[in-house]
């Protein structure tokens, strides 16, 4: 079975002059070949093997995409040792328990995150010393900076040849390489163990599904902890010997946000990989472009879109009998229109990977229209993630896509019998890009991997033309008083997606007699709504007229609406809580892939939910609303 240290080092020979790692530190993007990162590799593993890192151990990287988290990697997996990756979205005590958990003895950080582990360090007896990206002026006893590492391993090298050698044999494929954690939607989160196959595995199977010429480019936006930036931004471009460029670091995080469309012109990718987020953001912003260049043009882009929708419909029934007739008409607007949409992705960009989330079908349908498509996928990180995808060569928009290969799949119903081909139920599937298991949680492992096969926890189904459509987590459907299920998610994606006042959404139906909604509004828009008719939003009035303006949207989606139809009309919410708070992060209600996490809010609205089951909850007029309203509009 092929290990990591395998593949790699097979590339290497096939590859040695090709770049394999772009980095911006200065005024430009420099090169690192593939040859001379294999050199960096074995010497910074030579560096840690002589601090006495043996097969087996823990070690944790937390820091930003740059070359040194690659070579980190590789180095500790060089050694025989596991990466615990950490994602920098993490506060201290969250690497705390981390570290904690998985006995980690050394970490490496970078600058903009050495606080949180400094600031826990003293209550980790594991962990025996910190190795630092960036150079600082004092050291604590035991730490070190990563070029003194790289020093050490050249000496360490020379005076014993052959033992970087024999740890790197020593690895075998049912190794554990990482140990990354889930992302925290509890008090105890788990760690998800991969090993080498697991990962080699994986990329074999996500190259079924498309093709990396040696030539390709992708800037890695993505945070590198998770496994999908793993398998799709790394590994895959290093087995087919393409380039990987990272976002030049700026001081704050704004700075390096700020310099992600400044880099993506420079790296000119062929493909980025993306999250609903972001693929959100992009968009927003080609439309300001547009909006910016005046009316006519805003007017003939939307035309444009229009005629593309109808042109591409799904992607693989595009063009089909008297909907050719626009097809001149369609290459016309990409060549004078789309086409100088794309030179703000640098003008190489063939298309996107979508993951982390479902992919809301009008986004896609955006990207697909001005020439990138945006391809969803699916997967997840116990199964190294990549489970499905759709392709440039075979796609159907608003699917997650067909199988990669090899590759075993069953949807189940509750009881975990087979449903026949068409029906809903749970994805539960068999192949080598499963994990290993969790660590140290024996009754997770055996919960989660029945007889080899993964219950992923996700609702879904396959069509007849062998395309997957995942409707949203098995465990987090709204259940109706009747026992009736159904999948909230694609309800609450066309409520934000089609309403410019509603910012979030949450759907909540356990056995009750209807389902209700917990809102986040836009207060910025409601205000501009309501000014334009001379309306002020802080009057009571306004406010009663705001909530009103909220009800009339989730109305467009029930009898008589411009959306009727669209869902059954049960599961749209028969009353709205408008909340103080938007889901984020910070307040827990949002997990690092930007998804809600449905437990921590309903446990935090618990009295809330239990208001809105009453007969004043029914009119979103009501005392609770106004005062949420109130304070939103105060902040």
């Amino acid at each position: 079975m092929k290990t990591i240290v395998q593949l790699f080092e097979e590339n290497v020979s096939k590859f040695p002059d090709n770049p394999l790692l772009l980095e911006k530190k200065t005024d430009k993007y420099i090169a690192t070949s593939y040859k001379d990162a294999l050199q960096n590799v074995i010497t910074y593993a030579g560096g840690l093997l002589s601090l006495g890192i043996k097969k087996g151990d823990r070690m944790a990287l937390l820091s930003e995409g740059r070359n040194d988290w690659v070579y980190s990697e590789l180095a500790i997996l060089y050694t025989g040792a596991i990466n615990v990756p950490l994602s920098i979205k993490l506060e201290a005590s969250e690497v705390k328990f981390r570290l904690e958990h998985s006995g980690t003895r050394i970490i490496i950080v970078s600058k903009s995150q050495a606080a949180k582990v400094e600031a826990v360090r003293n209550e980790l007896p594991d962990l025996e010393r910190v190795i630092y990206l960036d150079e600082k002026e004092t050291y604590q006893e035991n730490d070190l900076c990563w070029a003194a590492i790289y020093d050490m391993g050249k000496k360490f090298n020379s005076e014993n040849s052959d033992a970087t050698n024999q740890a790197k044999k020593s690895i075998q494929g049912d190794d554990f390489a990482n140990i990354t954690y889930t992302s925290g939607t509890t008090a105890d989160p788990k760690g998800i163990i991969l090993s080498h196959r697991n990962y080699t595995a994986n990329v074999e199977q996500a190259l079924t599904l498309m093709t990396i010429p040696d030539s390709f480019k992708t800037l890695l936006i993505l945070p590198l902890d998770h496994c999908f930036a793993h398998v799709a931004g790394i590994y895959s471009f290093i087995a087919n010997g393409a380039s990987i460029g990272f976002i030049q670091q700026g001081e704050t995080p704004m700075q390096t946000l700020k310099n992600i469309p400044i880099n993506i012109k420079e790296i000119k990718p062929d493909i980025l990989l993306s999250v609903p987020a972001l693929a959100k953001n992009f968009k927003k912003n080609i439309e300001k472009g547009i909006a910016d260049k005046g009316k006519i043009t805003e007017k003939l882009f939307n035309f444009a879109l229009k005629v593309a929708y109808k042109y591409n419909k799904e992607g693989y029934n595009k063009g089909r009998g008297l909907n050719a007739l626009r097809g001149p008409l369609v290459k016309l607007f990409d060549k004078i229109l789309f086409s100088k949409v794309r030179e703000v992705f640098g003008g190489d960009l063939k298309f996107f990977i979508g993951g982390g989330a479902l992919l809301d079908i009008e986004l896609q349908r955006f990207y697909y229209a001005i020439g990138i498509p945006m391809l969803q996928g699916y997967g997840l990180s116990e199964a190294t993630p990549v489970i499905s995808s759709n392709s440039l060569v075979k796609h159907k928009l608003g699917s997650s896509g067909y199988l990669v290969k090899p590759l075993d799949i069953k949807i189940c119903d509750d009881n975990g019998n087979e449903v026949p081909l068409g029906q809903k139920g749970e994805i539960v599937i068999q192949g080598e890009n499963v994990m290993k298991g969790y660590w140290r949680n024996e009754k997770a492992t055996a919960e989660t991997i029945k007889d080899g096969w993964l219950h992923t926890g996700d609702l879904g189904y396959m069509d007849e033309d062998g395309f997957l459509y995942v409707l949203g987590r098995f465990k987090s459907l709204l259940i109706a008083n009747d026992g009736e299920k159904y999948s909230p998610e694609s309800i609450e994606e066309m409520l934000v997606s089609k309403s410019p006042f509603i910012e979030q959404v949450m759907l909540h139906n356990n056995q009750n007699p209807y389902t209700i909604g917990l809102l986040v509004a836009n207060n910025e828009a409601l205000k501009k709504h309501l000014s334009e008719q001379g309306i002020d939003m802080n009057s009571d009035e306004g406010q009663a007229e705001a909530l009103r303006r909220l009800q009339q949207e989730i109305n467009e989606f029930k009898k008589g609406g411009k959306f009727e139809g669209e869902f059954p009309e049960r599961w749209l919410p028969a009353a709205i809580g408008i909340l103080e708070e938007p889901f984020t992060e910070q307040n827990k209600f949002i997990n690092s892939t930007m998804k809600m996490v449905r437990g921590k809010i309903t446990e935090h609205y618990k009295e809330r939910i239990d208001y809105l089951y009453t007969a004043d909850a029914k009119n979103i007029v009501n005392e609770l609303n106004i005062k949420a309203l109130k304070k939103n509009i105060s902040n």
